[in-house]
């Protein structure tokens, strides 16, 4: 059973409380999480390294302005941190940043990770046109309720890894009724009790999976089970490929924003990839027709067959696809059947490698010799 650490405080109290201990004791160098820009008109994820940066600290907003598993991706990419930064992200954001350890896109040292029990985030428009700020006065008051919020991203909505595998603290937010007198950290690893050392508040264990927890697990399922109904039947077939992908506009919008997605030049953005005009003269001739840009679903395709095994579910695709193509909805699908045919559950156990780069004797024996 993980220990539990409990402030006689309001969620938003102890959570400023934990980060400045940890700066002002010297327990990390620096604290990553989003915080308020350009005069309060802005969200962004910053690297904070004094008390007085984190006035404007915003570590559990309901927005993901970019998945911060990727962020944390780029700064590690050389090599381990040469000192320790704690990391508030989301649980699907960690889940990112392990899927491209494994990859070889990252590193785990000297990082401390603090995550929640995530209700969700809002679709980026909503900080655009001004919604947010009349959503985020309600979306406390429904997370403490354990209730789905309807606005959030429908990847959220959908979502049923809600709670943080591999983070070493983890406020407790999600049915936590008494949130505003009572702030609530399980310390999931040696690494949590021992950067908590000192910090005020008692000591217990519990468990984190609650009956609300459960019980919001279901309504989740629920909402999956909707979600996937409506998409698979909207995605049979070729005719039902073209249909949902035939909008796209060729922008690469979806590939730039997927944590997934790292290579430094990816295949559908190279001249290899570019038509050459002796076969746009042969395409010309045999459709009597040409789309602009040529190869939109050929690129889909291709993603989904790069990134399905280790997709996290986290919708940035889909938020910042300017066609509205449901492409968390279409990738999560896929993704669920190609992690349950190997059995695999992207961003979980570290040292499971990830299915495209094993091989077993005793896989799909049922497929025949």
């Amino acid at each position: 059973m993980p220990k539990l650490l409990e402030m006689k405080k309001s969620i938003d109290e102890g959570m400023k409380v934990l980060l400045e201990f940890l700066l002002e004791k010297d327990k990390v160098r620096g604290i990553i999480s989003l915080k308020k820009i350009n005069g309060n008109k802005g969200i962004s994820y910053s690297l904070m390294t004094s008390p007085e940066e984190l006035r404007d600290a915003l570590p559990l907003f309901p927005l993901m302005p970019a998945n911060a598993g990727k962020l944390l991706s780029h700064i590690t990419l050389r090599g381990a941190l040469t000192e320790p930064l704690a990391v508030v992200l989301k649980p699907c954001e960690l889940r990112a940043f392990i899927e491209l350890v494994k990859m070889e896109q990252g590193s785990l040292d000297n990082s401390l990770f603090i995550s929640q029990t995530c209700p969700g985030v809002y679709p980026l428009d909503t900080s655009i046109n001004g919604d947010l700020e009349k959503l985020v006065s309600q979306y406390r008051d429904e997370s403490l309720s354990a209730e789905i919020i309807p606005a959030i991203r429908n990847a959220c909505k959908s979502c049923l890894h809600f709670i943080p595998q591999n983070a070493d603290i983890v406020v407790s937010l999600i049915g936590e009724e008494k949130a505003h007198e009572k702030f609530k950290i399980f310390l999931n690893s040696e690494k949590g009790e021992k950067f908590t050392a000192g910090l005020e508040g008692e000591i217990g264990e519990a468990e984190l999976e609650t009956e609300k927890i459960i019980l919001f697990k279901d309504k989740r399922e629920k909402e999956k089970k909707k979600l996937f109904e409506e998409i698979g039947g909207e995605i049979q077939g070729v005719e039902g490929i073209i249909k949902l992908f035939g909008k796209c506009i060729g922008c690469h919008g979806c590939s730039s924003v997927c944590p997934i997605c790292y290579c430094n030049l990816c295949f559908f953005d190279s001249q290899r990839n570019e038509s050459e005009p002796s076969a746009l003269d042969h395409d010309l001739d045999r459709k009597g027709g040409l789309r602009i840009p040529p190869n939109t679903i050929f690129y889909h395709l291709g993603r989904l067959s790069h990134v399905s095994a280790s997709c996290i579910g986290c919708g940035m695709c889909e938020d910042v696809c300017p066609v509205n193509i449901p492409l968390s909805a279409i990738f999560s699908k896929v993704g669920e059947s190609i992690q349950k045919t190997f059995d695999y559950e992207p961003g979980w156990d570290i040292e499971e490698a990830v299915p495209f780069v094993t091989y077993r004797e005793d896989e799909f024996k049922e497929i025949g010799e």
